[in-house]
């Protein structure tokens, strides 16, 4: 049985995590809800980290991180500290600075860390990373990515710039970010632009609710994230993930979450569970030691991005990712 210790239900990903790993019969499992938010259904959930962190006899083996962003360095820092292997939600951290040291942490501690994104076991995703692996697609030419969805309800933090760190480039910069990252490497610059038309009366002061982020790669390869927060409150699904490839052989198109059947308040998944594949190779790595991607270093290379990303609205220049 692997201690696994939960630390905060803030993160929406917090309910799907609890229930699968909820649902296993080789994991002890116990949920901290330090802020009370209450629903997170687990058999055991406690009112405080410290209580999480001495719950188990010897301590957990392992925490997953779903705290508000602005939190995730103090409680994956202490979990370095006490040798615990950590998974992080996304982003790793809402600076670059944050995300180094956290990183430099785990790895002097000797400990497993790991960024959430899911979508990086998406069978459509593996399709991309072997396609461009093997050249099925030719020399790639342009990639068109988006990670559109509503803004956030029910989880003020989200638009609160102090805790998430940004709007929807924090948000829904990462995801297509890392998936690129994964197959194609670090860009050499960032271009974004940013604004608060869709949402602004419930978005927190100086949250974008709309971003577009162009990424240059060392190829001359650009690619494109629409990171908004643009569908409509009465839209059929929360949103999606998409990206299209381009090359000189053909082109490939993912769509990540088209395995459902939705409609007004309705959503049916089938097909692979990627928070599912995400536990089973976090928890492999717990076992062995050796930790899989989507890894820390993933997670601080796509930081990079989105404070390029955010540093490139603020001056309306493209900024160099070796800047950052």
């Amino acid at each position: 049985m692997l201690k696994i210790a939960l630390l905060s239900c803030a993160h929406t990903h917090a309910a799907a995590y609890a229930g699968i790993l909820a649902a296993r019969g080789d994991v002890d499992l116990v949920v901290a809800d330090p802020d009370g938010f209450g629903d997170v259904p687990a058999e055991r959930v406690v009112g405080s980290y410290q209580e999480a962190w001495d719950a188990f006899d010897g301590g957990p083996d392992a925490v997953i991180v779903t705290s508000a962003n602005a939190d995730h360095k103090e409680l994956v820092l202490e979990a370095a500290r006490r040798g615990v292997a950590v998974l992080c939600e996304k982003p790793l951290a809402t600076t670059v600075a944050d995300a180094e040291e956290m990183v430099a942490a785990c790895r002097e501690a000797g400990v497993v860390l790991m960024t959430a994104f899911p979508v990086h076991f998406s069978p459509a995703v593996e399709t991309l990373r072997s396609a461009v692996r093997d050249g099925a697609l030719g020399e790639i030419v342009g990639l068109t990515g988006t990670n559109n969805g509503k803004l956030p309800e029910g989880r003020d933090w989200f638009t609160d710039v102090s805790l998430s760190g940004g709007g929807c480039l924090v948000d829904h910069t990462v995801h297509v970010a890392q998936i690129l990252d994964a197959a194609f490497g670090e860009p050499t610059d960032v271009r974004a632009v940013a604004n608060r038309i869709l949402s602004a009366s419930r978005a927190g002061e100086g949250a974008e609710t709309g971003g577009f982020v162009t990424l240059t790669y060392p190829s001359g390869v650009i690619a494109t994230i629409d990171c908004s927060w643009s569908m409509p409150d009465d839209g059929p699904t929360w949103g999606g993930l998409t990206l299209q490839a381009l090359g000189t052989g053909g082109q490939l198109t993912v769509d990540a979450f088209a395995d459902h059947v939705g409609g007004p308040g309705q959503w049916l998944p089938y097909g692979a569970d990627l928070d599912a594949l995400l536990l089973e190779a976090f928890l492999d790595a717990v076992r062995t030691g050796r930790t899989q991607e989507p890894s820390g270093e993933a997670g601080l290379r796509t930081v990079r991005i989105v404070a390029a990303a955010q540093r490139s609205v603020a001056t309306g220049e493209a900024v160099a990712l070796a800047d950052v």
